[in-house]
C-alpha cells in the first residue's frame, strides 16, 4: 500500500484544516488507517484511526472534540478535520495502515507539515 497524505500548512491559533490521506496499491486487505504526528525532538504519537469496514473510530485524548477521522471507501481516502488548532499541535503528521491480521500500522506516508501559530 502507498500512501500520499496532504493538507498541511500554516495557520494561527483557532483555525482549522483538513488533511487527506490518499490510497493506493493492494487496499485490499487494509484493517485500520490512522494518523499519527511527530513534534520536534518528540517521539512520534498517536492522533487518531478509523476501521475501514466497521468505521469505528478512536482519538488520542489531546484531539477528542477538535479532531475528527473520516474516510471514502470508494476513493480510498483518509481525512483528519481538525478545528480549534493549538500551537501545541504542530507537528508533521503522517498516515499510517494496519493490514488484516497485524499487530501494527505497517505501511507509512511521507508526512505533511502543520504549523499552527500563537
Amino acid at each position: 500500500v502507498q500512501l500520499q497524505a496532504s493538507g498541511g500548512g500554516l495557520v494561527q491559533a483557532g483555525g482549522s484544516l483538513r488533511l487527506s490521506c490518499a490510497a493506493s496499491g493492494r487496499t485490499s486487505s487494509t484493517d485500520c488507517m490512522g494518523w499519527f504526528r511527530q513534534a520536534p525532538g518528540k517521539e512520534r504519537e498517536f492522533v487518531a484511526s478509523v476501521y475501514w469496514t466497521v468505521s469505528t473510530t478512536y482519538y488520542a485524548d489531546s484531539v477528542k472534540g477538535r479532531f475528527t477521522i473520516s474516510k471514502d471507501n470508494a476513493k480510498k481516502t483518509m481525512y483528519l478535520q481538525m478545528n480549534s488548532l493549538k500551537p501545541e499541535d504542530t507537528a508533521v503528521y503522517y498516515c499510517a495502515v494496519k493490514r488484516l491480521g497485524s499487530r501494527d500500522f505497517g505501511s507509512w506516508g511521507q508526512g505533511t507539515q502543520v504549523t499552527v501559530s500563537s
